[in-house]
């Protein structure tokens, strides 16, 4: 075969390649009415956003809530189909009960999916501002929390050959700033990745979401810039010669600054949580953002000389720094 056929085939084998798998995306599940999906950190930002759109699709969703105020602000918002539980993903006693009362409602159906949503991202500062405390505050929400819940819904899910949902970040892919928050996602990516491999003898699927940044809890600018004048305000006289005030108010200009960019279109991310469950064929990884997939995740497959490079310029410099 000449060089110039296979000029001619390799773009036709490709172009029928992505027709293909995008035909594949398009399939939906057909009874998705006859479905239970649960999912945490509803009080606002995506679980909020995706309670309400899979009760707006028809499926019986199971919507846990950090607090009472926030389980009675989303009722007003839905059907009378979907169903509250307050849930604190960090405390062991409080999965274990919601996971009594999701199985007391599922039954022999069991659960379809679980999207684990609930998140945090404070105690966020520059590491050596920071204590182990503020470390395992995070991890206890993010991390933690996500394997005790999906710990503890797995038997119902692999009745119902379900899929397990968990939401990463970009962070998770390439990290942007010290403290527990990236370590989180990492950690978030790994478990799932294990996972996905372990359940798939049993039908189970595994989707990661990994949104890049948009206008939630999560990515205010206010709470980020309280948490790092907070953990300013407690360091020692050393570390506080070491980077200076310049650093400290610079850090926060910056933070300021990058999160103005932030996506209010959070539809971007539940978009991705609605097909990951309602698709007959879900994608592993869905990357939300045109951040996410434009800069961060290209970024993820530089060289560390580059991205240290790159991210170094937007660094504030140190008072001490060599």
């Amino acid at each position: 075969m000449t060089c110039d056929m296979w000029c001619l085939l390799l773009p036709v084998g490709l172009l029928l390649f992505y027709l293909f798998r995008w035909n594949q995306r398009r399939l939906v599940l057909p009874n998705l009415i006859d479905k239970y999906v649960l999912i945490t950190g509803c009080d606002s930002g995506f679980g909020n956003l995706a309670a309400k759109q899979l009760d707006k699709r028809g499926m019986l969703v199971l919507a846990a809530c950090l607090t009472q105020k926030g389980a009675e602000n989303l009722k007003k918002d839905t059907s009378s189909r979907l169903k509250t539980v307050v849930l604190d993903v960090t405390d062991s006693q409080s999965v274990t009960a919601a996971a009594v009362w999701v199985e007391s409602i599922v039954g022999d159906k069991g659960l379809w999916g679980v999207i684990n949503n609930a998140g945090v991202s404070v105690p966020t500062a520059p590491n050596e501002w920071l204590s182990k405390e503020d470390f395992s505050k995070l991890l206890n929400v993010n991390l933690l929390g996500v394997v005790d819940v999906t710990l503890k819904m797995l038997p119902l899910i692999r009745r119902a050959r379900g899929r397990v949902v968990n939401v990463a970040s970009i962070a998770g892919r390439f990290t942007i700033c010290g403290g527990a928050y990236c370590m989180s996602k990492y950690g978030v990516e790994s478990f799932s990745d294990s996972l996905r491999r372990e359940m798939r003898p049993f039908g189970v699927k595994v989707c990661i979401i990994e949104p890049g940044f948009f206008a939630t809890q999560v990515a205010d600018a206010k709470l980020l810039r309280d948490s790092a004048t907070k953990a300013w305000a407690q360091v020692s006289d050393e570390i506080r010669r070491s980077y200076g005030q310049q650093y400290y108010e610079n850090y926060c200009r910056n933070l300021d600054l990058h999160l103005s960019l932030n996506s209010s279109k959070l539809s971007l991310v539940t978009d991705c949580m609605e097909h990951a469950l309602t698709a007959v064929h879900p994608k592993t990884r869905y990357s939300a953002g045109w951040d996410a997939k434009l800069l961060y995740l290209p970024l993820s497959y530089f060289p560390a000389i580059i991205t240290d490079f790159l991210i170094g310029i937007r660094y504030p410099k140190p008072a001490k720094s060599v």
